[in-house]
């Protein structure tokens, strides 16, 4: 056995104050509580972002391919629309018609100020969409008639088919 100054001596081990301490301590039990209020703050601003949209999704209209005609027909639609963590289920609106054996599927928005559009909406411009806002004008194909109020055509939406159901995505420039 050793002296008592042998027992006490060791060159490896540093001291540290109680100063240090509650330093350390503090500085401990601040960052975790730090990070435990930020967590969920970042976890907002951020899980939305990185969730794929469940609206890149083709949905079903209900409608019946073979029951779809040369007349274009307005089309309600329910998509689900996701806004962070709140999901609420959206109509939407198409108009649907057959082109040969080409399913169109045009936006009922008018490409000038917004409004809705309709099929023989004007007794004086049969066979065309109408928009009763400004008099803007569409042929039957989503093309805008020249000298109204829209400078491009309806936007088109994507279209598909599941046991033949009609389906339909997102909207896309109308390439007429």
């Amino acid at each position: 056995m050793g002296t008592k100054e042998e027992l006490h001596v060791n060159p490896t081990k540093r001291e540290i104050s109680r100063r240090q301490f509650l330093n350390y301590t503090l500085m401990g039990v601040g960052g975790f509580m730090g990070a435990a209020l930020l967590t969920p703050m970042l976890r907002l601003a951020i899980d939305p972002v990185t969730n794929v949209s469940a609206s890149s999704d083709m949905v079903s209209t209900g409608l019946k391919v073979e029951d779809i005609t040369k007349e274009p027909t307005r089309v309600d639609f329910k998509v689900k629309q996701v806004d962070g963590w709140y999901e609420t289920e959206e109509t939407r609106t198409a108009w649907v018609y057959k082109e040969n054996d080409n399913i169109v599927a045009l936006s009922p928005t008018c490409k000038h100020l917004g409004c809705t559009v309709s099929w023989n909406g004007s007794k004086d411009h049969p066979n065309e969409f109408f928009c009763p806002c400004h008099g803007g004008r569409y042929k039957k194909n989503g093309k805008n008639v020249p000298k109204t109020p829209p400078t491009t055509a309806l936007d088109t939406f994507q279209q598909g088919e599941k046991d033949g159901i009609l389906m339909l995505g997102q909207k896309r420039p109308n390439k007429v």
